[in-house]
């Protein structure tokens, strides 16, 4: 009986670890609610988010309209909170795209000494050109569009995780277990995913949350620039770059969707570094 009961001391609860981290229980907490108030927006929103109302057009914010409305009467709360659907859609969509390509790059790389060189050159001439920069021409060359948004952010930070990857992968295959497994003439693909991929988890959920939020930036930044999702569809970057022509007239047009962005931003960052200190041995014997 004393056996049996030893896991529960011994091993902590995972909701305990969180809220032991204030830093992780608030992010987390944040990017849940934001995320709920997205996927239930055709339930909260009191208005359609393409509805026209010239005659109530940049109306401030009242009881009416929580957050004003916009040039074309469109209410603005409404418009936010269906737009953080997309938002949070592409940041999520560009993350696994990235996570897909950079670990598949961060294994080859690492485990496989020839392929090394030439995969190690390809992520260098990547992350030598600023990700925006690499993100407008990509979009440029393949057309405007959500795909193609998704996939040109895809691949901008894709290298930023092969890097984390390559880098584990050296130093795991060269473990003895690892060693072990070739010996008793276990399939390399079997290594790399049960023995070395495995072992990776940790620092690749903790970099795919800094992506996240740097791809839901790289989003706004395309969109407000106009080379990014079509300015019909309601995304928070679409949605500044509208109200940047009535800036002091409407502040709030361009206030509300950039706090969304903010406050999302800033939650995964929270999320991001409470993963770190929670999954890194090293930190978490301070808990």
């Amino acid at each position: 009986m004393a056996a049996a009961s030893a896991p529960s001391v011994d091993t902590p609860r995972i909701s305990t670890l969180i809220l032991q981290r204030k830093t992780l229980a608030i992010g987390l907490a944040i990017i849940v609610a934001i995320t709920l108030l997205a996927v239930l927006a055709p339930l909260i929103a009191p208005y359609s988010p393409s509805k026209l109302s010239i005659v109530n057009r940049l109306k401030p914010p009242s009881s009416t309209w929580f957050f004003g409305t916009d040039e074309f009467g469109r209410d603005v709360f409404s418009r936010t909170i269906y737009a953080g659907q997309l938002s949070l859609l592409v940041g999520a969509a560009a993350t696994a795209l990235a996570a897909t390509v950079g670990i598949t790059l961060g294994l080859v790389a690492g485990f496989f000494r020839k392929a090394d060189g030439i995969v190690s050159r390809i992520i260098d001439a990547m992350m030598a050109f600023p990700d925006i920069l690499l993100a407008i021409a990509l979009v440029a060359a393949l057309g405007p569009s959500l795909a193609t948004v998704i996939i040109a952010l895809g691949v901008v930070y894709a290298p930023r995780l092969a890097r984390v990857v390559r880098a584990s992968t050296l130093v795991i295959r060269e473990l003895p277990y690892v060693e072990a497994a070739r010996a008793l003439g276990v399939p390399t693909w079997r290594i790399m995913t049960r023995h070395v991929l495995r072992n990776l988890v940790s620092p690749i959920l903790v970099q795919a949350t800094f992506i996240f939020a740097y791809a839901m930036l790289a989003e706004a930044g395309l969109s407000f620039l106009g080379v990014g999702v079509s300015p019909e569809i309601p995304t928070w970057g679409t949605m500044i770059a509208a109200g940047r022509q009535y800036v002091g007239q409407a502040d709030w047009m361009t206030i509300f969707p950039g706090f969304a962005i903010i406050l999302t931003v800033l939650s995964l960052q929270l999320v991001g570094d409470g993963l770190r200190d929670l999954l890194d041995p090293r930190l978490r014997k301070d808990l």
